[in-house]
């Protein structure tokens, strides 16, 4: 092992190929052909921080070669400087390596073949040249021109950045947010980063001020600080946090007095960043909709109904005719309440024949002429729902239609929808902002049913918008629990019932039953036993296709059992090969189950919208991913956007079903056992739920009915009237 002491030792090489790569830490394992070497020269194992560097790249490293025990000889690099190949070889290399948009390994060689050491050089100032090579036209050599163009700026961001931690990916990211004026914006107020650039937080913009000198008490860093505690907040539900602990989180995270805190939220609330109300304190957006959505909620129930005149005893004897199902007395008071109520909420869990009621309003409506508009938070929802009803729905997002060139949705307050009646599924998804949006496209001339679990998760994003609305008594609610005839046959239905009521599931069911629990105390068993279920088990017993129909649902997103190794490992079981991109860390492969982690209005997907791989373009940079029957193009630089989906946390399940269910439940878990999580992950399950781990987990869920609060106003302001 090298010491301190030691003078600096020099390797040069080209980057041949990269190991392994921490989009966190930026650390890398790479192997560096050495200057001269030939196909046969043992390349040399290269590990350290090396962010900016891409393959093909000509290296110069200063270092310490040590030993490690497993992998042997390596050279750890303390400092680098990369220069651009000089060799034909390196060349080729590097403009093969698909860094280069619109250059892939074929032009790459016929390029080179053509210009040879002078080919970089033709590409800078003579891009008219590229036209000499055949197959590349004006508009290709233009592109390649262009692309050149944009990739020299982000090497020279990279390198600027490398002393700071920041990544080749975050760093295209940068250049693509701020163009040529990136390292000014960077170097006048890093903490922009933190507020433009996903991916890249709080921690990391403080960690290029403290570098650059920015003082811990700057005004820059204080506001930003209090921005970071109040987003940090909404991502664990809350639309607002009092002052109070507002103060005490960006305390915490700015290891800074209170003075300065407070002058910054006063600063901020001046700016109109943030709105302080009642001693609460709010993203200004989010205030703006949760005002809105009381605002709406109020204007909605005070409006005159306008629904066709219905004989509802005439109208529920038809209807039951129609559809040959005899409606039960709490199925009949929904249908009537929906149908005398400006708004309405309908709520139950599964196999209460909530899919049934819905049915029969839109059947009842249609017959009267009305127009019913049907939607849900996520596209398989709304899917199940048009299935169910034979009308057409679709996502609240396609609803009312987002508009790129205008930056908001098509329908709002101005151009509001086009119905006598909106129906809302699975609304115990619906956070404040996306609330809000609908709402105000609601006419008050309409009606709305909003329909939903009230005792599953609440939203993944801010706001418990569902549960406020039904506590608040405002609105009629229709709560149903009878399990009617069909569903008591199923043990996924009972259980969560059972679950619901706070009782241990049944778990000794018999062999041909639709719930199975398998007991295992040991995180590796049970890892093991969800990669041969996932791969072998479950496919042979009941012919459910891994890929498609078998769905894991864990708690966890870190450890053994969490989503992030269960998805290395549940890929490296059911899709080992193939072409692939390795980006921020993570290998996607064609096949691989994906998921979108945010909204993207511009391609139309959305948060927790689930897809398939199906083509890797390294010429133009492009993973093609299929989501709803839709092949969506996205940039290298957009992969932070996708998740592999193998695995998956409960929450981001919600409003989806899957034929089978798997989920793990260790007492390692344990902050987050929790009944209604539990319910949740039973009620995603259609065909089969297997449950795998230990009883004792089981039991901490099941009793678990303590729910993490979340900081809202919206009961209030319902109560309220304000």
């Amino acid at each position: 092992m090298a010491t301190a002491d030691e003078p600096l030792q020099t390797v040069e090489g080209t980057l041949e190929h990269v190991i392994y790569s921490n989009e966190e830490n930026h650390y890398t394992v790479a192997q560096l052909l050495p200057e001269g070497g030939t196909r046969r020269t043992e390349p040399i194992t290269i590990v350290g921080n090396l962010a900016a560097l891409n393959v093909g790249e000509s290296v110069r490293a200063q270092g310490h070669w040590v030993n490690h025990k497993q992998w042997g000889r390596q050279f750890a690099v303390e400092r680098f400087e990369s220069v651009l190949p000089r060799t034909v070889v390196g060349i080729k290399k590097y403009l093969g390596s698909g860094l280069i948009k619109g250059i892939g390994e074929t032009f790459a060689d016929r390029i080179v073949e053509k210009f040879g050491e002078r080919t970089l050089e033709v590409i800078d100032t003579f891009s008219a040249r590229l036209r000499e090579v055949d197959g590349i036209g004006p508009e290709r050599a233009k592109r390649i021109k262009e692309a050149w163009t944009t990739q020299k700026s982000v090497r020279d961001i990279m390198i600027f950045l490398q002393g700071y931690g920041i990544g080749s990916s975050h760093a295209a990211k940068i250049y693509k947010q701020y163009g040529e004026n990136a390292m000014a914006i960077v170097q006048e107020n890093p903490y922009r980063l933190a507020k433009d650039i996903s991916g890249i937080g709080f921690r990391t913009a403080d960690g290029i001020a403290s570098k650059m000198g920015i003082e811990k008490d700057s005004i820059h860093r204080l506001k930003a600080g209090v921005v970071h505690a109040l987003d940090r907040a909404t991502d664990e539900g809350h639309t607002c946090l009092p002052r109070e602990r507002l103060i005490e989180a960006a305390r915490e995270l700015l290891e800074v007095e209170i003075a300065p805190i407070e002058k910054a939220i006063d600063q901020l609330s001046v700016g109109g960043d943030v709105v302080i109300e009642d001693d609460y304190v709010y993203l200004a957006r989010l205030c703006k909709s949760e005002r809105g959505v009381a605002t709406k909620i109020h204007e909605l129930r005070a409006a005159p109904l306008t629904l066709p005149t219905i004989d509802f005893e005439k109208a529920l004897v038809w209807v039951q005719q129609k559809t040959r199902v005899e409606l039960a007395a709490a199925q009949r008071n929904a249908i009537q309440t929906a149908l005398t109520s400006k708004i309405s909420v309908i709520t139950g869990g599964p196999g209460v024949g909530k899919t049934t009621i819905v049915n029969n309003i839109v059947k009842i409506l249609r017959a009267k002429n009305g127009k019913v508009l049907l939607a849900a938070p996520t596209g398989r929802a709304a899917k199940r729902m048009s299935e169910a009803t034979g009308a057409p729905a679709q996502t609240i997002h396609r609803l009312l239609k987002y508009e790129p060139r205008e930056g908001g949705f098509t329908h709002n307050e101005r151009r509001p929808l086009q119905g006598d009646m909106i129906i809302i599924d699975e609304t115990s998804m619906l956070d404040i902002p996306l609330a809000y949006h609908l709402l105000k496209a609601i006419p008050l001339t309409a009606s709305v049913v909003f329909v939903g679990d009230v005792d599953q998760l609440p939203s993944v994003g801010p706001g418990n918008f569902l549960r406020d609305v039904i506590d608040s008594d405002r609105v009629p609610v229709v709560r149903l629990t009878e399990i009617f005839r069909q569903a008591k046959n199923s043990f996924i239905i009972t259980n969560a019932h059972l679950v619901n009521e706070g009782q241990m599931p049944v778990l000794d069911a018999q062999q041909e039953a639709d719930f199975f629990f398998i007991a295992e105390e040991q995180p590796e068993k049970v890892l093991a036993t969800i990669k041969t279920l996932c791969g072998e088990r479950v496919p042979k017993k009941f012919g459910f296709d891994p890929m498609r129909d078998v769905q894991v649902l864990t708690p966890m997103h870190k450890g053994l059992c969490g989503s992030e190794n269960l998805n290395r490992e549940l890929q490296s079981t059911l899709n080992p090969s193939g072409p692939n991109v390795q980006r921020f860390g993570r290998t996607y492969r064609v096949g691989d189950r994906v998921m979108q982690i945010r909204n993207n209005y511009d391609k139309d997907v959305f948060n927790g919208d689930l897809g398939r791989v199906k083509r890797i373009d390294l010429v133009e940079q492009q993973v093609i991913v299929e989501v709803d029957e839709r092949e969506i193009p996205y940039e290298f630089t957009d992969m932070d956007e996708l998740l592999p989906a193998y695995a998956i946390s409960v929450h981001k399940s919600q409003g989806n079903e899957y034929p089978c269910v798997i989920v793990p439940l260790l007492t390692q878990h344990f902050v987050l056992l929790q009944r209604n999580l539990l319910y949740t992950a039973i009620t995603r399950g259609k065909k089969l739920v297997i449950l795998i781990g230990s009883k004792k987990a089981l039991a901490i869920a099941v009793r678990n009915n303590k729910t993490a609060a979340r900081f809202s106003r919206l009961q209030e302001r319902l109560r309220t009237d304000r």
